[in-house]
């Protein structure tokens, strides 16, 4: 039995998801420590239902719709895992990444649903933390795997929107 890593895969350091998950947790943190308030928001249903738009809204059309086109095309939503095609259909044909924007937006949903400023201003850097972790060791991957299709497709569609 063979042990060893698949060599042909991205080299992403973090796992992704748990980006925005400690996005938010920090935010809360920070929001208990030092609050942040601009002394507006909206009332209390409405700002749920905006922030639940946004995270179901995002987990569903973005997140769970691309796991399935990994899926059927016989890949893994795994960042380590080797990648046997380009998805260009769905989401992938108006960002590279809907993954990954899927968890931004998360953010921000959860900024609006807890009224928390903190999540708000940190959610950028969980953009960049996902694009310097995961997106471009992927892309330098899928470079070098596809070449002139990457390439094309790249120029074709943007990173994140």
């Amino acid at each position: 039995m063979n042990n060893e890593e698949p060599k042909d895969r991205a080299k992403v350091r973090l796992f992704p998801p748990g980006v925005p998950v400690i996005t938010i947790l920090i935010g809360v943190g920070l929001q208990r420590l030092w609050p942040l308030d601009l002394g507006f928001s909206l009332p209390a249903p409405e700002r749920y239902w905006a922030g639940a738009v946004l995270v179901v809204g995002s987990l569903l059309g973005l997140g769970l719709w691309s796991a399935m086109l990994f899926r059927r095309s016989g890949q893994s939503v795994s960042p380590w895992k080797e990648t046997p095609e380009i998805v260009e259909r769905g989401p992938f044909r108006i960002t590279r990444n809907p993954m990954y924007l899927q968890m931004v937006l998360a953010c921000l949903g959860f900024s609006v649903i807890l009224s928390n400023l903190w999540i708000l201003a940190l959610t950028p850097v969980c953009g960049l933390i996902l694009q310097t972790s995961s997106i471009l060791p992927e892309e330098a991957y899928l470079e070098r795997k596809f070449g002139q299709p990457y390439l094309d497709y790249k120029r074709r569609v943007r990173r994140w929107l």
